[in-house]
């Protein structure tokens, strides 16, 4: 008898989709799994499990697998990367400074467009950026010159292109876009550190498997995927 081979429906947070799909290609080549990735915003795919669709792994923001997991519908929860809301250039352009919250606000407010991660779309940068600016008594500047976008790669093409000045969003997902550059996460104590967690669906049929597939994102090879795609791991 050779080995059970399984088929894993994994739902995962967007912003990681570079680095997971790499290691579920790495994951599918050594087990012979077959997994089918679903990628969307943690928002948007708490609505799909809400609305009763199933998974046998979740790779969420720690605290929407912590509620689950409270609520029985998960098994034990691995923390698997964390990125932060980050500050992006143009590749090439003297950036602004940003060290403090003050200079953080000046350079928002000299910027001439500023490109950021809509709340609407249900992001957890999206939703954070909307609460800060309202805080920083910045919501009629940003609602003049600000530019939402539907995901943090668009946020990123933005200042590449020279649309925007500043673009905020995840840091891993500012990373992949060429011609756009990181300059720093928000200022202390303004930063906003989002943890990624993984767990196995009670109701999964293939939770071995699972294991096995969360067991492939946390191990050391792993390690280096991560951090080139602008994550930390645990």
């Amino acid at each position: 008898m050779g080995k059970q081979v399984a088929k894993l429906k994994v739902m995962c947070a967007r912003s990681m989709h570079q680095v997971v799909g790499a290691l579920t290609d790495a994951f599918r080549r050594s087990t012979g799994h077959d997994v089918a990735l679903n990628f969307g915003t943690v928002g948007a795919l708490q609505k799909r499990l809400d609305a009763g669709e199933t998974a046998d792994v979740l790779v969420l923001g720690a605290p929407a697998i912590d509620k689950l997991a409270k609520a029985g519908t998960v098994g034990p929860a691995t923390n698997i990367a964390t990125t932060s809301v980050g500050i992006a250039v143009r590749e090439g352009t003297t950036p602004p400074d940003v060290s403090t919250p003050a200079a953080f606000r000046q350079a928002l407010v000299a910027a001439r467009k500023v490109a950021f991660s809509d709340a609407a779309v249900g992001g957890s940068a999206g939703i954070y950026l909307a609460k800060l600016f309202v805080e920083m008594g910045l919501a009629d500047e940003i609602a003049r010159k600000g530019m939402p976008q539907q995901s943090g790669g668009e946020v990123a093409t933005r200042v590449a292109q020279g649309e925007a000045d500043i673009g905020m969003t995840l840091i891993a997902e500012i990373v992949p876009i060429e011609g756009a550059r990181v300059i720093g996460p928000l200022p202390a104590p303004l930063g906003n550190d989002t943890t990624y967690a993984a767990a196995v669906t009670a109701g999964s049929t293939a939770r071995e498997a699972g294991q096995a597939f969360i067991a492939a994102l946390t191990q050391s090879p792993a390690r280096n995927a991560w951090e080139a795609a602008g994550f930390t791991p645990p």
